[in-house]
């Protein structure tokens, strides 16, 4: 149930035709019109609400009232569409336009590292919301799949799949599993700016400095703004990028155990020590590479134990 508050800010987008037939609502309504508003149409208020229609299509609405007036006005009356969740009313920065990147993988001893991003803006984000997307690590892998095909085909996004064997030469080569985070994190942001070149903030979850990120972008990233967050994934558009993240690490996983006749255990915890000995005994430590990230601790024991 939404919880009235007196602080409420909130954004929606209007077109031309809409801004011309809302001002004689308004009238009808009581709300006094201000002209000459800078960078505005016209702005609007009555007891308990303000509203600016802006030039650029932004209708900025404020004030202990807001909630009523999207509720009764401009859902029923002017958009004619119920697009507009209680959410969006508490946190209007969730139709942000805004890219969602996040991995998968990271911690896992065998398959690949997986990164993903997703562009998300007001409309996509009150579909998400709907379907009921949230962090990967909150979701049965039944609802992950089933979300990820729902997601992967009506998202624009980007998968950078890090296979086990290249992962190990990045990392070789990179020698830093941040700056090698970095990397992918950059080649998903970027390959979806290339689809959506206007959107100007991407939203990670908070795994190194800035800096660092900043230097794996190449030109057309550059000009986005990056915004670390520690549990990112409570936004809806990095939540998005770690179902669909998740989604393909655990197909990969089970083609990695297809390929090998092994059923590979997820996590790095005693299960996966067992099974990479078993996986060294059947083909040999030379093949480790193909399966597992070489860099993790377990690596040296199963190699000296073998």
């Amino acid at each position: 149930m939404l919880t009235k508050r007196s602080d409420i800010t909130y954004i929606a987008y209007i077109n031309k035709q809409q801004v011309v037939r809302m001002k004689p609502d308004l009238v009808e309504r009581g709300f006094h019109i201000r002209e000459n508003v800078p960078h505005a149409f016209y702005g609007a208020s009555r007891d308990g609400v303000s509203l600016t229609a802006f030039k650029n299509g932004k209708l900025l609405i404020q004030g202990k009232g807001a909630h009523d007036f999207i509720l009764f006005y401009l859902e029923p009356v002017l958009l004619k569409e119920a697009t507009l969740g209680y959410e969006e009313i508490l946190d209007p920065s969730i139709g942000e336009a805004r890219i969602g990147v996040d991995e998968s993988g990271k911690g896992d001893y065998f398959g690949p590292l997986i990164i993903a991003a997703a562009y998300v803006d007001g409309a996509s984000a009150r579909k998400l919301l709907d379907l009921g997307v949230a962090d990967s690590k909150q979701l049965t892998p039944k609802r992950i799949e089933e979300m990820a095909e729902v997601l992967t085909r009506e998202t624009i996004h980007s998968i950078v799949a890090i296979g086990p064997e290249k992962y190990n030469a990045l990392y070789e080569k990179i020698g830093n599993l941040n700056r090698l985070l970095a990397w992918g994190h950059a080649r998903a942001l970027e390959n979806v700016l290339i689809k959506k070149t206007g959107c100007k903030k991407a939203i990670l979850d908070k795994f190194a400095d800035k800096s660092v990120l900043t230097l794996a972008l190449m030109k057309r990233g550059k000009k986005i703004d990056t915004v670390f967050r520690e549990r990112a994934e409570s936004d809806i558009a990095v939540a998005a990028a770690s179902v669909i993240a998740r989604n393909e690490f655990c197909k990969r996983m089970d083609k990695l155990g297809e390929e090998f006749k092994i059923e590979f255990p997820k996590g790095a915890g005693p299960a996966v020590e067992r099974v990479a000995k078993e996986f060294v005994s059947i083909h040999g430590v030379e093949h480790l590479a193909k399966v597992v990230k070489l860099h993790f601790k377990i690596s040296k024991k199963v190699i000296l134990e073998s």
